[in-house]
């Protein structure tokens, strides 16, 4: 093999540099999307040692080679004692703890929207030149970003659930990083653990379409603590993509309802998971059927999606098994107010007789599934 270094310890050196030439008295730019200056040194010479190990190479700009090489300006002993310093770098400057996930957020994704930016522009359009030059900013990038998210673990939504828990995206993503170190392009296709997407998602970056949290309460308290923030916009449920819209960095972003990933991130982060009584895709479902019909409503309060006005009519969706007398007593709702049980899982007997009986006494309508269809058809036939 002679003084080939392989590929797997070329990935290490890159990775290890941070983009900058080791000298700490120089730290000067490798990469840029002209090509890079990069050039690998042996510590210890080839022609004595016949080692091409990580432990044995460097990476640094061409002038920091020739004095090293040439002038012998440097020892042996510095060089090596180069690679501890920038890992104690690496520690000090992406090792942090924060104590949000907002400031974690505002590190990471000028890191992952660049490895974003590079894999969309070189490697999907198989631009494999520039692919070659610029994949080791995506190496160097991981490093960083494993730092950042080994020192911040707490900082993701978990759930004892792997399929719903942010956390465990974040170490497949660390899986990923050691695993793309030591792989090659043309080896694409034999990586177990490829970049998991929905790490784009928990932060904002790009979003994926997923099934809608069930969550309604956790929404509502979302909007709220958004609302009281000043930076909740509109609110937009009652369509097959619902939506909110919150100020970030200065302008107004939108965020689907079914980009689970980071909606559970929010959830996290916001202190905002409650128990759930209402299953928010049967509530989207049931206020699109009344937008279907071109009848308009308001919410009571916009951080109550439950209750509505149609009419000057107060509707209140509930989600119960059956709905007895003593639940309803509970909800005390006001005269003529609707009460429409999401539930219908048998329809007239999702509402007992008891819970009938006592609605003619307080005046107010019980509604299953099939009867508010009903209640809204009739209401459109009367426009």
């Amino acid at each position: 093999m002679g003084r080939e270094i392989s590929e797997s310890v070329k990935r290490k050196l890159y990775a290890e540099s941070m983009g900058r030439c080791m000298n700490p008295s120089c730290q000067r730019e490798l990469f840029s999307e002209n090509g890079d200056i990069i050039e690998r040194a042996h510590i210890d010479p080839y022609c004595k040692t016949a080692d091409n190990s990580f432990e044995n190479l460097v990476v640094l700009c061409p002038n920091c080679h020739t004095n090293f090489d040439n002038n012998s300006a440097f020892s042996s002993e510095e060089v090596k004692n180069w690679k501890l310093i920038r890992q104690q770098e690496l520690i000090k400057f992406f090792g942090k703890k924060f104590e949000t996930f907002e400031n974690l957020k505002n590190e990471v994704i000028p890191l992952l929207s660049k490895n974003k930016k590079i894999y969309e522009n070189y490697y999907i359009t198989k631009n494999k030149d520039l692919w070659d030059k610029l994949e080791p900013i995506i190496l160097i990038n991981n490093n960083k970003l494993k730092t950042l998210f080994e020192n911040n673990f707490k900082l993701f939504q978990t759930h004892n659930e792997k399929q719903y828990s942010n956390l465990e995206l974040i170490h497949d993503f660390l899986l990923h990083v050691d695993e793309f170190e030591t792989t090659r392009q043309d080896n694409e296709k034999n990586r177990q653990v490829l970049f998991p997407e929905k790490i784009n998602s928990i932060f904002g970056i790009a979003p994926v379409s997923e099934d809608l949290l069930p969550l309604t309460e956790s929404l509502e308290d979302l909007i709220t603590k958004l609302d009281a923030q000043k930076k909740l916009g509109e609110i937009v449920i009652g369509i097959d993509k619902p939506y909110i819209t919150l100020l970030e960095n200065g302008k107004y972003n939108t965020l689907f309802l079914d980009d689970t990933p980071r909606l559970r991130q929010l959830y996290y982060a916001h202190n905002c998971f409650k128990p759930c009584k209402i299953r928010f895709e049967t509530l989207n479902f049931a206020l699109k059927f009344i937008k279907s019909r071109e009848i308009n409503f308001e919410y009571v309060y916009k951080n109550n999606l439950r209750e509505i006005y149609i009419n000057n009519t107060k509707m209140i969706f509930i989600y119960n098994y059956c709905l007895s007398k003593a639940a309803l007593m509970e909800l005390s709702p006001t005269e003529y107010s609707v009460i429409v049980n999401l539930h219908n899982w048998n329809g007239q007997s999702c509402i007992s007789s008891e819970a009938y009986s006592y609605s003619k006494i307080i005046k107010i309508k019980l509604l299953t599934m099939d009867t508010f269809y009903e209640y809204i058809n009739k209401i459109k036939s009367k426009k």
